[in-house]
């Protein structure tokens, strides 16, 4: 009762301010700068994939299809977090709404799980081709595919109203400052004037169950995967099937190294600078090379892309 009390007694939070890179104008106007392109790099080459895929008929398979929802993912994040980043260093005005944090945060959440489910999606996707070549096309038909990923979207927006709703049931009313770019839920845990051992086990347990499920998937999918390539005789039909998953795997791998330095290591190394590198690195990071990545290990998108002027030449004249 003495806590509500107290609660009751401090004016609630109504907006909050984000950390910026560095007080010093010269800084301020670097990380703008380098922001800004990271930021273009990311959407435009994310953008070329969309486009690559779409204008070319021979890369309607599954496989691209849902390479084209993992652009769409991570054009997604990056535009929710560093363009008002950006703006903070332009114009040095750190306040978020209270309503723009929580959009931040449901935008934040819904595409970190979406990019994680369909990275596990696209694992099966790979399984299906390489260990039952024959039964791909019943298997992975349209109406699966479309399912799949429909199934991955509404379950990410769902675990992003959850993680959402719980967290903004909590009450703000003393500090405002959240030592992070962009509305994070452990940093707004720190400011919160209630006790957060409910959402921080919540938090816990859904990531154990989901994530869990995930990562053993993928790894479970791409065991089967080696084994039926090695019993490949031919060394290029190996190479062949190795060269489809290699992009995969290391977008894959990407995501997981990230997301460990960022969420999994010891708080003894925990600081507000280097929370505030792992998120650049979380958050940023993937969206920038996951299409390098494709490109430079696909030869598919590569031609695809090539061809995107003479595609767009053609439908316009």
């Amino acid at each position: 009762m003495a806590q509500s009390n107290q609660i009751d007694n401090q004016s609630m939070v109504d907006e909050f301010l984000l950390m910026t890179f560095s007080d010093d104008r010269d800084m301020q106007i670097l990380h703008f700068v380098i922001f800004l392109s990271t930021y273009f790099l990311a959407v435009i080459g994310n953008s070329l994939i969309v486009i690559a895929v779409a204008l070319n008929h021979h890369l309607h398979t599954p496989m691209y299809f849902f390479l084209v929802n993992l652009s769409l993912i991570d054009t997604c994040i990056i535009s929710t977090t560093v363009p008002k980043s950006m703006a903070i260093s332009l114009t040095n005005n750190k306040r978020i709404s209270f309503s723009g944090c929580v959009t931040q945060i449901f935008f934040v959440v819904t595409c970190v799980t979406a990019e994680l489910a369909i990275l596990t999606v696209m694992a099966y996707d790979r399984y299906v081709a390489i260990c039952h070549p024959l039964q791909y096309r019943l298997i992975m038909s349209w109406d699966a595919c479309a399912q799949m990923a429909a199934a991955t979207w509404i379950s990410s927006v769902m675990h992003a109203v959850l993680e959402t709703g719980v967290t903004f049931r909590l009450c703000f009313c003393g500090s405002n400052l959240i030592e992070q770019f962009f509305c994070d839920i452990p940093q707004l845990q720190k400011i919160s004037c209630t006790n957060t051992k409910v959402n921080e086990q919540l938090i816990l347990i859904l990531g154990l169950i989901v994530d869990s499920f995930m990562f053993i998937f993928i790894f479970v999918s791409y065991g089967y995967i080696f084994s039926t390539v090695l019993k490949i005789p031919s060394v290029q039909g190996r190479h062949k099937a190795f060269s489809t998953c290699t992009p995969h795997l290391a977008v894959f791998s990407l995501f997981i190294i990230t997301a460990v330095f960022s969420y999994m290591r010891p708080k003894a190394l925990s600081s507000p600078a280097l929370d505030l590198i792992s998120a650049v690195v979380y958050t940023v990071l993937p969206p920038v090379l996951n299409p390098i990545i494709y490109s430079l290990r696909n030869k598919d998108i590569q031609e695809g892309m090539c061809k995107i002027p003479q595609k767009i030449k053609n439908l316009i004249a």
